[in-house]
């Protein structure tokens, strides 16, 4: 299995996006799968299912992150090498699918009550955000190298 369908099985077991991506690619990275797991789950539903930015995508900087991240306050090369990352990754990803956040990805307000209702009834987090784990997953694969 390559990362992306990992990435994507672990999104259908029933995990947030943003532990998809950070369980698939943190452990090739020094993190823990378990400690992955824990770290990301706050994120999913864009940022603690306030529908902000998708969990997709702050997985994904946290992946960049661990491999791109800078450990001295004063290695500002390396801080910008990692926020031009950020931006490349945000950029790739707009590209595919018009926005970083989850209410404009799903059309809905999963952060009320109604609209996650609705997300749930029309099937999106089946169909569309599967997707969404998928082309984070990729980017993500292209990124690191």
């Amino acid at each position: 299995m390559n990362q992306v369908e990992r990435a994507v099985s672990y999104f259908e077991q029933g995990y947030s996006c943003s532990q998809a991506i950070l369980a698939t690619f943190g452990p090739q990275l020094g993190l823990e799968r378990e400690m992955a797991l824990k770290v990301a789950g706050p994120f999913g539903g864009g940022m603690g299912g306030m529908a902000e930015t998708c969990g997709v995508v702050t997985g994904a900087f946290m992946v960049i992150g661990l491999k791109h991240g800078r450990t001295r306050a004063e290695d500002v090369q390396t801080k910008e090498h990692s926020f031009m990352l950020v931006r490349k990754f945000a950029d790739e990803f707009k590209s595919r699918n018009g926005t970083l956040t989850c209410k404009g990805l799903l059309g809905h307000d999963i952060s009320t009550p109604e609209g996650k209702s609705l997300a749930r009834e029309k099937g999106l987090y089946s169909t569309l955000c599967v997707e969404f784990v998928r082309d984070a997953a990729e980017i993500i694969e292209q990124i690191l190298g």
